[in-house]
């Protein structure tokens, strides 16, 4: 028994920052912008592929997007039955608002919107 209250007290002392106090979870102030889709019946394979692919291209070229998550393994489709979720990570809610409507955007619509059926989006910050 002596030994676990040990290695709970070391585990312990261990997660503690400098002022002896937990260490936080850190809250970045960049943006989310989760989008879960599901793909018209009759989209080519390629097709959804290249839309896909098409988001790192567009963010390559749109200075405000940070980073991107292309590859779901989870997706719990519900009654929409989506098929995929992806995420853009802007730097602010500002580079998010300037994304809308701008010609990167316009330009990934080209690909996005003829093998899209439905989709939402949720944008988190902190």
């Amino acid at each position: 028994m002596r030994r676990i209250i040990v290695r709970a007290a070391l585990a312990a002392a261990l997660t503690m920052g400098a002022a002896g106090t937990l260490a936080a979870v850190e809250k970045p102030t960049t943006v989310m912008h989760i989008i879960n889709v599901r793909f018209k019946p009759d989209a080519k394979p390629e097709d959804v592929k290249k839309a896909i692919a098409g988001i790192e291209t567009m963010a390559n070229k749109y200075p405000g997007i940070k980073r991107v998550w292309l590859t779901p393994f989870n997706v719990q489709g519900g009654e929409s039955k989506f098929t995929h979720v992806l995420v853009m990570e802007f730097e602010s809610r500002d580079s998010l608002k300037k994304y809308a409507g701008s010609e990167a955007q316009k330009e990934w619509y080209k690909l996005w919107l003829n093998v899209r059926d439905l989709s939402n989006t949720h944008d988190v910050t902190n």
